[in-house]
């Protein structure tokens, strides 16, 4: 047992037939307290008055967070002992009066590769704070070292979240490619999913994938006519597969490529190549092995996000400008181009933004009408459809209630326009669910 199992424990898993707890979308940081705050705070006066220890106490209280119970440490006479997660890997460090010092231990290298090497060396010239190396068991491991002095919250948030995030992907990424070379370390502190929840996973990945390859091959829709309209449908589906099944390593590689290239402005290609590649991506995801799919799905904690804070006004622009092209797909009979737009809204959003809390749990709810059975399937007992397969009203309106109940002490004038939605179909509910987002007021 090492110095951190010692210091901090393992909490035990939650018991065995509890209510369905499963987490959606990426996680962020953006949603700090004022406990949080209030340590940012702290962290930053002792740093100003050369009191290191202190500051990095609180700096620990800054990137704790509740909900994911991410963070532990202890002070030990002259010397911080700490550990936080990210995904996959478990970064620990000490502080005492002289260094900051954080390693994340990535796998165990089973014998020397060149290959392997050269790409090691190559990251480590992107890296700005943190670097690569070997320690005394052979494991590779991302290594973060600083005087104190030079130790300020400013510079601990970004360097500790660039070995975490870099040391959460690479380890995935890495034990893909160099198998031989590398094996898996310090992953106990994993959940790993039920086989039958994984099941239900990979069914919606390859049913989602094939259903949109069957459409685009049908005589329904004329890809080298309608490229936007592809457009929509396949980024929709690459949104959506990130939100829905959150997968990590290669997947979640797979996806971020294919968001990057569509949006890519060094070099401008025409919307249909960019289609193209987008099919191409999907086509790996679907013929690759179950069992390798099945790896990347795990519950972990995380303590840095990806997405960066958003205002409501964002999302509010990024609605009024997509939502008008629902009306030609519709109105000529595109009825899944229609409804993979807002889809796609919603995705991107979620994607790309850490909107504000109430904006992300309506986008969430979004995806519970829209994607009923898949939720139904994974325990969620409540249906959002009625038996014709339309949005059922009385549940939804519960839903929004709920939201804007949990959120009234911060937002007071958030009062959604739910007379106005409407329940006929799922592009019609879409179009105004969307528009009654789009026009609350979080103002505070």
């Amino acid at each position: 047992m090492s110095i951190w199992d010692t210091l901090f424990g393992r909490r035990p898993r939650p018991a065995a037939g509890a209510a369905p707890d499963h987490s959606f979308g990426r996680y962020t940081d953006a949603y700090k307290t004022r406990e949080n705050y209030a340590a940012w705070e702290k962290a930053v006066d002792a740093f100003e008055d050369d009191n290191f220890l202190e500051s990095f106490t609180a700096f620990m209280g800054y990137l704790y967070d509740t909900d994911e119970d991410n963070v532990q440490w202890s002070r030990e006479g002259d010397a911080l002992y700490f550990e936080f997660y990210q995904g996959s890997k478990r970064v620990t460090g000490f502080a005492d009066p002289y260094q900051f010092r954080a390693t994340a231990r990535i796998a165990r290298l089973e014998r020397a590769d060149v290959d392997l090497l050269r790409r090691l060396t190559a990251m480590n010239y992107e890296l700005k704070y943190s670097r690569f190396g070997l320690d005394s068991d052979d494991c590779l491991t991302i290594i973060f070292d600083t005087p104190v002095h030079d130790a300020s919250p400013h510079k601990l948030y970004h360097a500790l979240k660039e070995m975490a995030q870099r040391a959460d992907k690479q380890d995935d990424l890495l034990l893909e490619e160099f198998g031989g070379e590398l094996s898996p370390v310090e992953v106990t502190h994993l959940e790993p999913l039920s086989a039958g929840l994984k099941q239900i996973k990979l069914d919606f990945l390859r049913r989602r994938i094939r259903e949109a390859i069957d459409y685009l091959s049908s005589s329904r829709i004329k890809p080298a006519d309608h490229p936007g309209g592809v457009a929509y449908l396949l980024l929709d589906l690459v949104y959506r597969l990130d939100y829905l099944l959150r997968p990590e390593g290669h997947t979640m590689e797979a996806l971020e490529r294919m968001h990057r290239m569509y949006f890519a402005r060094e070099e401008e290609k025409p919307v249909t190549y960019k289609n193209d590649r987008l099919l191409g991506e999907l086509q790996q995801l679907l013929d690759r092995a179950p069992e390798s799919f099945g790896e990347e799905l795990y519950a972990g904690k995380y303590t840095f996000g990806i997405t960066l804070p958003s205002s409501h006004d964002r999302l509010s622009s990024l609605i009024a400008n997509e939502l008008p092209n629902i009306d030609w797909y519709q109105d000529n009979g595109y009825d899944a181009v229609a409804l993979a737009i807002p889809g796609y809204v919603v995705g991107y959003a979620l994607f790309n933004y850490a909107i504000p809390p109430p904006d992300r749990e309506l986008l969430h709810l979004y995806y519970r009408v829209t994607e009923n059975a898949y939720f139904q399937q994974l325990g969620y007992p409540q249906s959002f459809l009625d038996r014709d397969g339309r949005p059922a009203r009385r549940p939804i309106r519960a839903a929004i209630t709920e939201i804007v109940e949990r959120y009234r002490r911060d937002y007071p004038r958030l009062r959604p326009a739910v007379s106005r939605l409407n329940y006929g179909n799922l592009i019609d509910f879409s179009r105004s669910f969307l528009e009654m987002v789009a026009e609350e007021d979080l103002g505070k």
